[in-house]
């Protein structure tokens, strides 16, 4: 079996991601698990981008020790003389040039002919190896580049010292047919002892399938970033490629170092840091990737695990799988959560409960087992459901908002008021002093829905309350209006 290097470039492309910045400190953080989770080579940053970068780039190269510290540079003696100023302390260093050589860059780009693109790169590796011995070289745009001069560039580069060359779909171009047979292509003229790479987005969707592809046809390295962070839609995601190779060992006759149970917790991490939630089912790291609510698949899960899931969950970190009792559960899942719960029922009973049960599950997003044994001791059990009725705010320029809430649960009555720096901050917080309880909001976003004057707003709010995220949704042409009804639909879920 061959190893396949993982190049993890979270820290680099995955702070392209738009609207995603990262502090120093915060990329050490996430760099020190990389190196625990034994990635092969970690893409700290582009220095030349910024003062921070070079920062970033200086201080996780001083504090990782066991692997590789990658800077990118373009084909520009500055960028390679900025890189290696960070670089340099680092034990494993690597400086990562690119250039575009597609026909589209080159000419609008760059403004470049194929004759200045291939000098400038060859130079590029030149300068770079003589500042350290491993040098890799990308040619952006690869996958929509001519195959003759894609060639002739790639070895050209790797006379002048490249020890790694990097094929990018740059823009997820490729459908994996024609990537993987670009990938063999490449293998067929570059030395053995040359790392082939490749780096592919996910416009299409195509990220890890074309990763993987690229693997099967000879690549041995591949580029990822946790959770498919990335430039637009984002780059293969680490967990996916790290996983499908791990799961299907058959199909890649390959291995990664990977101590794949740090996967969980290091995209929670890097889902902290950058504010980039992970969707809920998401491959791998989703909360719902080891989930069960249907019936026949928790029959199955409890009978035997392999039956519905074919990685364990204890291999990403995790420590079982979840199963969900909801509308769509059987009585096999509802026996088992009772028993855990300490109640053991006849067939009469359970069938009894079962009804009840599934009754309240047409009413409930998920039941827990409050609710269970609520209905085990045949109580009703009250869905709480509050209503705005008024809401009130008052906002100066350069100053703070102040708020004021009236809300109703059946008869009874709830007033809140709260100041805030700004006016939906503050009517949140109104509703968390009406009802007296806290909760942490992880998601907020507004978007219109209609157009014109009159444009219908809809807002989004995600609350955490007891590890627990529950979603609301609200219209109005009121925008502070919506964003209120978003919230009490969110804790209303969260009360129910």
């Amino acid at each position: 079996m061959r190893k396949i290097f993982i190049f993890d470039t979270t820290l680099r492309d995955g702070e392209q991601t738009p609207r995603v910045t990262l502090e120093p400190q915060e990329k050490l953080r996430i760099a020190k698990q990389l190196e625990e989770m034994r990635v092969d080579v970690i893409e700290a940053g582009f220095p030349i981008a910024s003062p921070g970068d070079v920062e970033a780039v200086t201080i996780i190269s001083k504090e990782i020790k066991n692997s590789i510290v990658c800077g990118l540079a373009r084909s520009v003696k500055k960028d390679i003389d900025t890189a290696w100023s960070a670089l340099q302390y680092a034990k494993k260093p690597r400086i990562h040039v690119f250039i575009a050589t597609s026909d589209i860059h080159m000419k609008y780009k760059l403004k470049k002919t194929k004759e200045e693109v291939l000098e400038q790169a060859v130079e590029a590796v030149k300068y770079a190896k003589s500042f350290c011995e491993d040098v890799e070289f990308s040619a952006e745009d690869a996958t929509r580049s001519d195959p003759a001069f894609l060639r002739e560039v790639f070895l050209r580069v790797i006379e002048a010292g490249a020890t790694v060359i990097n094929v990018p779909d740059t823009v997820g171009y490729c459908v994996p047919s024609e990537f993987g047979a670009l990938i063999a292509q490449i293998r067929s003229y570059i030395p053995e002892d040359i790392i082939l790479s490749v780096h592919c987005h996910n416009d299409l969707g195509l990220a890890t399938a074309n990763s993987l592809v690229g693997i099967l046809n000879g690549a041995n390295q591949v580029e990822v970033a946790m959770n498919g962070l990335g430039e637009r839609a984002g780059n293969a995601a680490l967990e996916e490629v790290v996983m499908a190779i791990k799961t299907r060992k058959d199909a890649f006759n390959a291995y990664t170092d990977i101590k794949t149970e740090y996967i969980t917790s290091l995209s929670r991490l890097v889902s902290g840091l950058t504010g980039i939630p992970v969707q809920p089912n998401k491959a791998i790291v989703g909360i719902n990737a080891f989930a069960h609510e249907a019936g026949i698949h928790q029959d199955g899960i409890l009978k035997e695990r392999s039956t519905y899931e074919i990685m364990n969950p204890k291999d990403v970190g995790l420590d079982s799988s979840e199963i969900v009792l909801g509308k769509h559960s059987g009585r096999h899942a509802l026996s088992e959560r009772l028993k855990q719960l300490g109640y053991v029922l006849s067939e009469e009973e359970l069938n009894r409960v079962f009804e009840r049960f599934k009754v309240l599950a047409d009413k409930k997003r998920e039941i827990l087992d409050r609710d269970l044994i609520a209905l085990l001791e045949e109580k009703r059990i009250e869905l709480p459901v509050y209503r705005l009725t008024n809401m009130e705010v008052t906002t100066k320029i350069n100053n703070s908002s102040y708020a004021k809430v009236d809300l109703e649960k059946a008869s009874e009555r709830y007033h809140g008021e709260a100041e805030a720096d700004g006016p939906v901050e503050a009517l949140f917080n109104a509703i968390e002093n009406a009802i007296n309880m806290h909760f942490e909001l992880i998601d907020f976003s507004l978007k219109s829905v209609t157009a014109g004057k009159d444009a219908l707003g809809e807002a989004l709010v995600k609350l955490k309350k007891d590890g627990e995220v529950y979603s609301g949704r609200g219209t109005s042409k009121n925008i502070l209006e919506a964003s209120v009804i978003a919230y009490i639909n969110a804790l209303n879920r969260a009360l129910a």
